[in-house]
């Protein structure tokens, strides 16, 4: 059982910044207690992002699978690795091109921020989580890379969360390349501090007051560290108990979920 007084610490913050596979769902499963914690940060007039690692789907899509769980939430709450990589992109080569591996998410937020693509000669190779990897798609970005592209990833998971267990994510599959090739992948998501300062800023709070809520210590709980941001990890997705002695580095609150957060407080 956590102890009260470290729950009223979490929910004092004003600002929270919530990871979501392993937080708020596996795969298509919305995990217990989700819904109170939602509403309760609406009720609360609480400051809320969903700052996701995964760059798959578009903020429409990740609307539309939060409602189809019962969850209501409007697109200024949500923001991807994807939307980072191509605004990461664009500042470093405004309308560039690129060879792109990835699904809507990724290949959307490119288009969008000005980028074309290309699979002649690009400025640059992004991977994100690719439903149609395959040999010729690793093959093609090899020799892309060897030819001047520069290496991108949209996030370093090396793995997510599902429902039956796990699935390789960013920095498994981009990992060929890298081997292939002796370039190594520049990645944008967290815990890269560019995600933590969008989020920030989407906020509108003071670090001092925000919270980091995550499944992950080589991800959520880092970045939360680097960027002096409290953090909260969760057992719910793929860090245990066992596996926060790994790190050098320490959470500064462990629940079971978000349910935990809410539960005591009907």
């Amino acid at each position: 059982m956590v102890k009260k007084s470290i729950i009223d610490k979490i929910r004092n913050k004003s600002g929270f910044i919530c990871d979501m596979d392993g937080v708020i769902y596996h795969g298509d499963k919305i995990l217990d207690g989700v819904k109170e914690f939602v509403s309760w940060l609406k009720s609360e007039n609480k400051k809320f992002v969903f700052l996701t690692n995964s760059s798959e789907r578009t903020i429409k899509e990740l609307q539309g699978k939060l409602f189809r769980m019962g969850l209501d939430v409007g697109p200024e709450h949500f923001y991807t690795s994807a939307l980072a990589t191509a605004a990461f992109l664009q500042s470093q080569k405004a309308n560039g091109s690129a060879y792109i591996i990835g699904e809507a998410g990724l290949i959307n937020a490119l288009y969008n921020a000005g980028y074309s693509s290309n699979n002649i000669d690009p400025d640059y190779v992004v991977m994100g989580e690719a439903r149609s990897y395959s040999y010729e798609v690793i093959e093609k970005a090899v020799n892309l890379v060897n030819h001047g592209a520069r290496l991108v990833g949209t996030n370093p998971d090396l793995t997510g969360p599902k429902e039956n267990g796990i699935s390789p994510a960013t920095k498994a599959l981009i990992s060929p390349i890298e081997l292939a090739t002796g370039k190594q992948a520049y990645f944008v998501g967290k815990p890269n501090p560019l995600m933590m300062r969008i989020a920030l800023k989407r906020l509108g709070v003071k670090r001092e007051d925000t919270i980091i809520i995550g499944d992950r210590m080589d991800t959520d709980i880092v970045a939360g560290i680097e960027a002096e941001i409290d953090t909260c990890l969760v057992l719910s997705g793929i860090s245990t108990e066992k596996t926060i002695d790994e790190f050098a580095y320490h959470p500064h609150y462990v629940i079971q979920g978000v349910n935990e957060i809410v539960k005591n407080y009907k």
